[in-house]
């Protein structure tokens, strides 16, 4: 499948993490989700109802990450993929989450996990 619907830098405030202080003052994470689906009866017909509404989409993928918290990222990502994959028209779904403010005490960029789900 080439067609892809991609929403990429959604941030949401979580209280994911394994230390309580994660729990207690939580952090950002940021999420980017690539759906893989047939994008042409859409295109033919032009209505929205032939898609995935990627602005309902982004709602419940920060209803997750604000919601319930996980210890780790890739339960959270397991999650996400769920939410994506509830979409019938979605064949396949990648989610990477993006935990900037990680507890690691070194400098660095970004610390992610990406999970690839296919129906």
């Amino acid at each position: 499948m080439t067609d892809r619907i991609e929403l990429t830098g959604l941030r949401a405030r979580g209280r994911h993490g394994v230390y309580d202080f994660e729990r207690d003052q939580g952090q950002d994470f940021v999420v980017d989700a690539v759906l893989e689906l047939d994008l042409a009866p859409a295109a033919r017909s032009d209505e929205v109802t032939d898609t995935v509404h990627y602005g309902e989409l982004a709602e419940r993928l920060v209803a997750v990450v604000t919601g319930e918290p996980v210890n780790l990222i890739e339960t959270l990502a397991d999650r996400l993929l769920a939410v994506c994959l509830a979409e019938p028209l979605v064949a396949a779904a990648t989610v990477t989450v993006h935990k900037p403010e990680a507890p690691i005490p070194h400098t660095f960029a970004d610390v992610a996990v990406t999970m690839r789900r296919t129906r």
